[in-house]
């Protein structure tokens, strides 16, 4: 089979995009080739064209969970896709119809070059911010879950664990939270709210990946979310990840938009 993809860095989430059709049922295996082709490659999205009025272009995640970062992506792609060779500063607005989320979600995209944008995404809101049935820190504190469609975050006030035997056992946690869960995908955040510093595990069990995050678009919207939430005031901060930075906003209507650069890399067919 031949598959055609495009591969975007959204603030060092490396991210593929397929364009060639894939049934749904096939994904999964697709995706973990293309992520054994290009190993710097951390999730695989698949695009194609809107089912659905209103609409520019769908999104689907190889596990059917959301992504900010790959909808920021799949909005670049398909601006170069239109045709248009946008100039230094041109504002682009692209809707996507992205797996994990209710409804269609608002891409706003700055060029800086003909393959390199500043993006802004509205994030879809948490299904619920809750303390977890569980403590893992042994005084009694709990982590928070924030809730969204097809992916529930773990939040650790804690660094990242440094070790390859910590990193091991935090990947235990995240197959066994997903499934004593029953959400679709997980991520534990690792955050330093002191230095606003985030390192995200993601585990998505249908796409049979465990993956560290060099950046995670509903990882850093879950913190912002947790934050406005304990604090009780809008936030509009800058959270520093292993690959780059990303902003969350708060709006006027509650919602958060998190923004980051996304930058084209390269297209390539392959044969698997």
């Amino acid at each position: 089979m031949e598959i055609t993809y495009s591969l975007f860095d959204p603030s060092g989430n490396t991210t593929i995009l397929v364009e060639t059709p894939v049934p749904v049922e096939d994904q999964p295996a697709v995706a973990s080739a293309l992520m054994n082709v290009e190993p710097s490659a951390e999730q695989v999205g698949f695009v194609s064209a809107p089912a659905q009025s209103g609409c520019d272009i769908d999104l689907r995640m190889a596990g059917g969970e959301f992504c900010g970062n790959a909808t920021m992506s799949a909005a670049a792609y398909m601006t170069m896709r239109s045709g248009a060779i946008p100039k230094q500063g041109d504002l682009i607005g692209v809707t996507v119809r992205a797996s994990g989320s209710k409804g269609p979600v608002t891409v706003a995209l700055k060029a800086e070059t003909d393959t390199a944008y500043y993006g802004s995404v509205i994030m879809p809101r948490p299904r619920s911010i809750d303390d977890a049935p569980f403590s893992v820190t042994g005084d009694g504190r709990k982590p928070v879950i924030v809730r969204f469609d097809g992916i529930a975050h773990v939040i650790l006030e804690r660094p990242a664990p440094d070790s390859e035997k910590g990193r091991a056992r935090a990947e235990a946690l995240a197959r066994s939270w997903c499934d004593a869960l029953g959400t679709e995908a997980i991520g534990i955040l690792f955050f330093e709210r002191h230095k606003l510093r985030l390192t995200p595990l993601v585990y998505v069990p249908a796409a049979g990946t465990t993956c560290w995050e060099s950046a995670c678009g509903s990882g850093t919207t879950a913190i912002g979310a947790y934050m406005a939430d304990r604090t009780g005031k809008p936030v509009d901060i800058t959270v520093k990840e292993p690959g780059g930075s990303l902003n969350i906003l708060s709006l006027e209507d509650g919602t958060l938009q998190m923004s980051g650069t996304v930058r084209f890399l390269k297209q390539e067919t392959v044969t698997l």
